[in-house]
């Protein structure tokens, strides 16, 4: 069950300040589209019941979370890349979605622990006078080992499975109804939302001729911000209602039931034996 699709046509490439929003409009579309395309593909966790994608994957992201062994965190981050190649999910679009954001996020975190953790000294910077830690340089890879990790490990779940079939998952597994509802109704009302900026923008694009001023353009948008503002209120009744005249009452319903499958019953062992295995890393003491 697919989102509604929108026209994805690219906005000309233009200093514009409207054809920059509905380009950024757009470009957000289509990554929701491709990600829907990416869970219909024929791969490994896409065959797998999402239940056992959830316990899975969650088990693998709670030990990325709990050890302290690098060798640890270096070896689920290989499982997560095999499991992305068996899953046709590319290493450029992990690199492109998940390593290069995280790690500049992470790592900008993650810098002051190399000369604020004390220990032994590894390499004196000449200037600003600093000192990087062996045990700073430890610490700081943990972080960002930890956050790559399990934003590989979440994009992989993401990817793999429909939004329609992940939320009857968390509903099988005893999630609260309200909160599966709330994530329900919030991802569909985020496209409802996109959709009706982008026909704002575009609807404002075509009455317009040239570049607009600096100060025509903060015009625009506060006025644009104001509008949305004003339409969500009244779609979000619009969008609730609507679900309910199509008798959503909370709990999601698919044309197919979850059922378990022998490679699921083959699977979650697996998963279960890389999470032991990280375990069994840190109980051994590796690095």
């Amino acid at each position: 069950m697919r989102e509604p699709s929108f026209s994805h046509r690219r906005a000309p490439v233009s200093r514009h300040f409207v054809a920059r929003l509905l380009a950024g409009l757009q470009a957000a579309m289509a990554h929701a589209d491709d990600a829907q395309l990416t869970a219909d593909r024929p791969g490994w966790l896409q065959r797998l019941d999402p239940r056992v994608k959830l316990i899975g994957l969650g088990a693998l992201i709670f030990t990325a979370v709990a050890v302290h062994s690098l060798a640890a965190l270096a070896g689920l981050l290989l499982s997560a890349v095999i499991m992305a190649r068996l899953s046709a999910i590319s290493l450029s679009r992990l690199l492109r979605q998940v390593w290069l954001g995280v790690l500049l996020f992470t790592g900008m975190l993650a810098l002051p622990a190399l000369f604020m953790v004390p220990g032994a000294p590894l390499l004196t910077l000449p200037f600003p006078p600093l000192t990087v830690t062996c045990q700073g340089l430890r610490s700081a890879a943990l972080l960002v080992g930890r956050a790559e990790t399990s934003a590989t490990l979440t994009l992989l779940l993401v990817l793999t499975t429909s939004w329609p079939r992940l939320l009857k998952a968390l509903r099988s597994l005893r999630v609260p109804r309200m909160a599966v509802m709330i994530l329900g109704m919030t991802h569909r009302y985020i496209f409802v939302l996109l959709g009706s900026a982008m026909a704002l923008f575009d609807a404002r694009s075509s009455r317009m001729v040239g570049p607009l001023p600096p100060g025509e353009r903060r015009r625009l948008a506060v006025n644009a911000a104001g509008s949305l503002l004003e339409r969500s209120l009244y779609l979000s009744q619009e969008v609730h209602l609507a679900m309910l005249s199509r008798g959503f009452r909370g709990e999601i319903r698919l044309m197919d039931d979850l059922r378990l499958q022998k490679r699921d019953w083959r699977a979650l062992p697996v998963f279960m034996a890389l999470a032991l295995a990280g375990f069994a890393c840190q109980w051994l003491r590796l690095p």
